[in-house]
């Protein structure tokens, strides 16, 4: 392998070996047939290995960019559930403290009622009792 071309892991041996099969293909002429079909169908079968390589590199490259979009989904997934449960923590807080709101005001309402009632008798009882007193 020369080192003026990049490592290509889909040809591992190189455009250096290609020649030099080719070469050697040519090279022998008429002289063997027989090895030239042999090298011919070696070639084929080589061929016929490349492109299901090379098929089999673009399934995983798709699926490589599958993954890679599935990651972003669950991150943007995460972050909201992220704030989905902030939010839901604000919401908590802010219902407990409507909630302590509502009480303190409840009792205020009950405390005024027992005021005006206790009033009301003695509005009532002190005027009886005074007149019965005579």
């Amino acid at each position: 392998m020369s080192s003026a071309q990049p490592y290509d892991p889909y040809n591992p041996f190189g455009d250096d070996a290609a020649k030099e099969a080719q070469q050697s293909a040519s090279g022998s002429g008429n002289a063997n047939i027989g090895a030239s079909k042999a090298t011919d169908e070696s070639h084929a079968k080589l061929h016929n290995l490349q492109n299901t390589l090379d098929e089999t590199a673009g399934i995983m490259r798709n699926n490589l960019e599958a993954i890679n979009q599935r990651g972003e989904t669950l991150e943007d997934m995460d972050t909201r559930a992220n704030e989905l449960s902030n939010n839901a923590k604000m919401f908590n807080r802010s219902a407990n403290q409507v909630r302590k709101d509502m009480w303190k005001k409840n009792m205020k309402l009950k405390l005024c009622i027992i005021l005006v009632i206790i009033i009301l008798l003695i509005v009532i009882i002190v005027p009886i009792a005074v007149h019965f007193s005579k």
